[in-house]
């Protein structure tokens, strides 16, 4: 019997199988990619805290060996993720921070050090605008004007701050050129986050 391959069940049953086979297909590749996939994300979350330490410009082996070296605990405050470091013989705690952009969630770590000051920042987004709210992510010199400042205030209130205008040197950071819901974003995320964080306190 020959079939009539312009019938509609032909090319139903035919798009059916089709799709089946690269539905299989397309599940063998992600699942035999998966462990690469979760090693990329892994390392690149590493560099990330690397990066909020000032340690940047190093891939692959070279930033494992280092986190390895200056990270020497991981653990929670209140659930919250931080990592207690050491670099250049002093002990800093980094915090690891989630909020909102303009589009999307926006992320980071701080380094804090034991005076309750900022000792390095680094700032990621989901899907902030190229050229204005992801400078957060793209300008070093941005995320370098945190270093130094105060974080708390002395009843251990977060006073750390992304303005328009900066007012107090010792705790403000100017914001983000023609990104200011981003960088709103940022201070909120900074406020709720730093929060549990005041080693000076705590000691």
């Amino acid at each position: 019997m020959k079939l009539n391959t312009n019938s509609n069940s032909y090319i139903i049953i035919y798009s059916a199988i089709l799709v089946v086979i690269v539905a299989f297909l397309l599940a063998f590749v992600y699942q035999a990619l998966k462990p690469m996939q979760d090693a990329n994300v892994a390392l690149d979350v590493k560099k990330q805290i690397l990066y909020s330490l000032n340690i940047r410009d190093l891939d692959g082996a070279e930033a494992e060996a280092k986190y390895a070296e200056v990270v020497k605990q991981e653990g929670e405050i209140d659930g919250q993720k931080c990592y207690t470091c050491e670099v250049d013989g002093q002990e800093i705690v980094v915090a690891s921070l989630k909020g909102m952009g303009l589009w999307g969630g926006i992320s980071g770590y701080v380094s804090v050090k034991g005076d309750g000051t900022v000792y390095g920042a680094y700032f990621n987004h989901e899907s902030e605008t190229a050229g204005l709210g992801a400078e957060i992510k793209d300008s070093q010199a941005w995320q370098e004007k945190f270093i130094g400042k105060k974080i708390f205030d002395e009843n251990g209130n977060v006073v750390l701050s992304v303005v328009k205008k900066v007012e107090d040197p010792a705790t403000q950071v100017d914001c983000v050129t023609g990104a200011t819901l981003t960088s709103n974003g940022v201070d909120a995320m900074l406020k709720d986050g730093l929060k549990n964080f005041n080693l000076k306190k705590e000691e």
